[in-house]
């Protein structure tokens, strides 16, 4: 139910782990008794579906998006993978995960390795704003909550166009500023005001169809999301869950994720966009 980072710079610098993520996974499944081998997507859906909605989320929006077999897919922020193992497990997309993290496309990379995704889905260390691949090469873009990290969203989706093939799609699942402010903090992706770049769904909409992305489709799903949310933390089958990437104040933030929700101060839109 929480977000991933997917923006650049400071940002970067913000998500920065100085501990070796794969080390401390290893040692969480060490001291459970699991092997690394037997972990699956379902096991790791507490850890690395890093963003509002979950797994849930991500179906949804890629059958919204209407993902299929074969699907050349770039996820802008993709975090740990968990988005893109589940596209490439699901729907049969071959997908390419860029975040700024290095730490979390390492641990991206151990994690799809064990759960059998090697040449299927693979992890590229990079800034979103200057992405490392030539134009029109990918049939969609995935953009799922990490757009609140980057202030310079015209660029983002700016970047986004430039490598989408014709007829390509931007799929994006986001949070945005809700009805009543301001924003209860910290919260999954930001401590204070200052760290986080939400803006209101209108304006996020506009934004990309200035980049030139014709509208397909385009909802608030905010309450959709707030039936499939938890009332409490659910059990993990595996020792892993968000708090290995929050930190010692997870609770909290993961609580005030929730209350700003419920609030109306957060709200969650999905659309599908297309390069013409």
């Amino acid at each position: 139910m929480a977000d991933r980072p997917g923006g650049t710079g400071a940002t970067g610098a913000r998500w920065t782990h100085d501990a070796d993520l794969v080390a401390r996974v290893r040692a969480a499944l060490r001291d459970a008794g699991v092997e690394p081998s037997r972990l699956t997507p379902e096991t790791l859906a507490a850890l690395d579906q890093f963003h509002i909605g979950g797994l849930g989320a991500t179906l949804a929006l890629a059958r919204c998006a209407g993902m299929r077999p074969g699907c050349a897919v770039l996820d802008l922020g993709g975090g740990l993978g968990g988005p893109a193992r589940t596209l490439a497990r699901e729907f049969g997309a071959i997908v390419t995960v860029v975040d700024v993290t290095p730490s979390y496309a390492r641990l991206g990379d151990w994690l799809t390795a064990r759960t059998g995704f090697t040449g299927r889905v693979r992890f590229v260390a990079a800034d979103a704003l200057a992405l490392p691949f030539a134009a029109e090469t990918f049939d969609m873009v995935w953009t799922q909550a990490s757009g609140m990290n980057v202030a310079d969203k015209a660029a983002l989706y700016a970047e986004a166009r430039r490598v989408l093939r014709p007829g390509g799609l931007l799929a994006l699942q986001e949070p945005a500023t809700g009805r009543r402010l301001p924003l209860r903090f910290p919260v999954t992706w930001a401590d204070e005001q200052g760290h986080s770049y939400l803006c209101p769904p209108r304006v996020l909409r506009g934004l990309v169809a200035a980049a030139g992305l014709r509208e397909r489709s385009w909802s608030d799903v905010t309450a959709e999301i707030l039936t499939t949310m938890p009332v409490a933390a659910e059990p993990c089958a595996v020792p892993l869950d968000v708090s290995l990437l929050l930190g010692p104040n997870a609770e909290v933030k993961l609580g005030n994720l929730a209350c700003n929700l419920a609030e109306g101060r957060l709200a969650v839109v999905q659309g599908v966009f297309e390069r013409t």
